[in-house]
């Protein structure tokens, strides 16, 4: 089990930045971890991924954020982060950090979600 929490979300004005963080009750680089990221879901739509890392250490970014948001991770301290610049008002959501870790034995292995709380990004025009 692995719990997330998030914190640094709030109310921005547009051009201005945000980071939110995402501590973990384990290890967030152990070798089961697939990737770590951050979606973000408004009402009635579904979550999107917004910035991820795989195992390997490779980035992925959602088309809209490219440029503009960082995600990174502190293996010591078991602690992602998003670092959101130039925010705009379409950026308003819920944004959630998420952990993919494999578990099972080798010929069974699957895949298990963990996700954080939640915390609001609201970025006024």
């Amino acid at each position: 089990q692995v719990q997330l929490v998030e914190s640094g979300g709030g109310l921005v004005q547009s051009g201005g930045s945000l980071r939110l963080s995402c501590a973990a009750s384990g290890s967030i680089s152990s070798p089961n971890t697939v990737a770590v990221g951050w979606y973000r879901q408004t009402p009635g739509a579904q979550r999107e991924l917004v910035a991820a890392i795989t195992r390997g250490g490779r980035t992925t970014y959602a088309d809209s954020v490219k440029g503009r948001f960082t995600i990174s991770r502190d293996s010591a301290k078991n602690t992602m982060y998003l670092q959101m610049n130039s925010l705009k008002p379409e950026d308003t959501a819920v944004y959630y950090c998420n952990l993919k870790r494999e578990h099972g034995p080798v010929e069974r292995v699957f895949e298990r979600d963990y996700w954080g709380q939640g915390t609001q990004v609201t970025v006024s025009s």
